[in-house]
């Protein structure tokens, strides 16, 4: 990291599913979201870190999305929408998309921490017209190669999960 480096303003978004999917299916565990934070942060100016959450109605999570906010995140929650026929859905992505482009202009660095390439469009236009460095976090072996390939570097948790994940009582 060049000099400078320590005084750049950064944002952290996170795709609290996306994650939490990847860390229980590739190592039955659950994800350490203030290592993720710390690391990607790393010394810089933090402006905001916001976490991404679906909220399903289950007594675990209110403690969960407590966890997150002592992390030092602001937790943005949406319902779990259940359709007729039960079909589950819950996504944050034109949300998290829409901040993004709110927060640029006060960033120099947008760290998405997420491998979902939907969001490969929000990382090509924030580098391309909003001059922002885009950096993606998340686990390798989970992540859209195209949202690699965009992003101005990838930090790969699946180098270091005994740092980003926390494992389960089960898989001990």
């Amino acid at each position: 990291m060049a000099e400078n480096s320590l005084f750049q303003r950064v944002g952290v978004l996170v795709d609290v599913s996306n994650l939490y999917h990847s860390a229980r299916a590739l190592y039955k565990g659950r994800v350490n979201f203030k290592n993720v934070l710390e690391t990607v942060v790393a010394g810089r100016q933090l402006i905001r870190a916001i976490a991404y959450v679906i909220s399903a109605a289950i007594p675990e999570e209110k403690v969960f999305f407590e966890a997150l906010e002592r992390a030092g995140f602001e937790v943005k929650s949406k319902d779990l929408q259940i359709f007729p026929g039960g079909i589950k859905k819950g996504d944050w992505d034109v949300g998290l998309a829409v901040d993004a482009v709110i927060l640029a202009p006060k960033l120099d660095v947008l760290i998405l921490a997420t491998g979902d390439g939907d969001y490969v469009p929000l990382v090509s236009y924030l580098s391309k017209n909003r001059g922002v460095r885009v950096e993606v976090a998340s686990f390798g072996r989970s992540t859209s190669g195209k949202l690699i390939e965009e992003a101005d570097s990838f930090l790969d948790l699946d180098l270091d999960p005994a740092k980003f994940v926390i494992k389960s009582a089960k898989a001990r």
